[in-house]
């Protein structure tokens, strides 16, 4: 069974909808997608079912409802799906996941450290210890976390392909604070092996990231393409 729920950043009553529909797919085995209007994908959708109300329901290609359903009525609409063996791996909605806004939060704590990092440590161009501190606290606390929040949210969204979530998100953050704070205490104490250990736990952070977004680049395989398969392995 597939279900996908077409929506648009500006309507307040998508967000209800996917956050209903999330708990119920959670529950059961089908394949679930969240399609903006103002997308490639949504916008075909809309032109196929002349659809001019959204929040919109499309069950295996046909509409099933407009609007914000109750989740008593989201369960009865999937009823006949089989329940759903526990999965880390989501899509990703118009709303940003948890895991991601901390990441997006942690990018502006950084952002505000490294600027005053570079206050403190009188300008850009000083040879003070402040100064790697802050440039790290930039590239790597701001950038870095920006990145994770944006690519881990957009690009399961362009892709339409589900993300792992569960425990990897947070092992990602964890690795990336603790290879900061390693680089920080490095630099300011002036012991290269506890820099070097920061940039190892940096490296593992963005190994789990990489794990995590790789499954995400790579179209599904259609059902023409399954069928082509069959026959020639028969």
């Amino acid at each position: 069974m597939k279900i996908e729920l077409l929506v648009s950043d500006w309507c307040q009553s998508c967000h209800q909808a996917e956050k209903i529909w999330r708990e119920v797919v959670e529950e059961k085995d089908v394949e679930f997608a969240v399609l903006d209007m103002s997308q490639p994908e949504g916008k075909a959708l809309v032109s196929q079912l002349r659809l001019k109300t959204i929040p919109a329901l499309v069950i295996d290609g046909e509409l099933k409802g407009i609007g914000v359903q109750s989740l008593a009525e989201a369960r009865s609409l999937v009823e006949a799906a089989p329940s759903k063996a526990k999965s880390d791996m989501q899509h990703a909605g118009i709303s940003l996941s948890t895991d991601n806004r901390y990441f997006a939060i942690a990018s502006m704590i950084y952002l505000m450290l490294s600027g005053m990092g570079l206050i403190i440590n009188g300008a850009l161009l000083s040879d003070g210890p402040a100064r790697p501190v802050a440039l790290h606290l930039f590239t790597v606390g701001f950038v870095l976390s920006l990145i994770y929040a944006l690519g881990a949210h957009m690009l399961p969204r362009f892709t339409g392909n589900p993300i792992q979530m569960g425990k990897w998100p947070w092992a990602q953050m964890g690795l990336l604070h603790l290879g900061l704070l390693g680089y920080v205490a490095g630099y300011l104490v002036g012991l290269h092996v506890i820099i070097v250990a920061g940039g190892v736990f940096i490296w593992l952070s963005l190994f789990v990231f990489s794990l995590r977004i790789w499954p995400v680049l790579w179209p599904k395989a259609s059902n023409n393409d399954s069928k082509i398969i069959d026959l020639v392995s028969q």
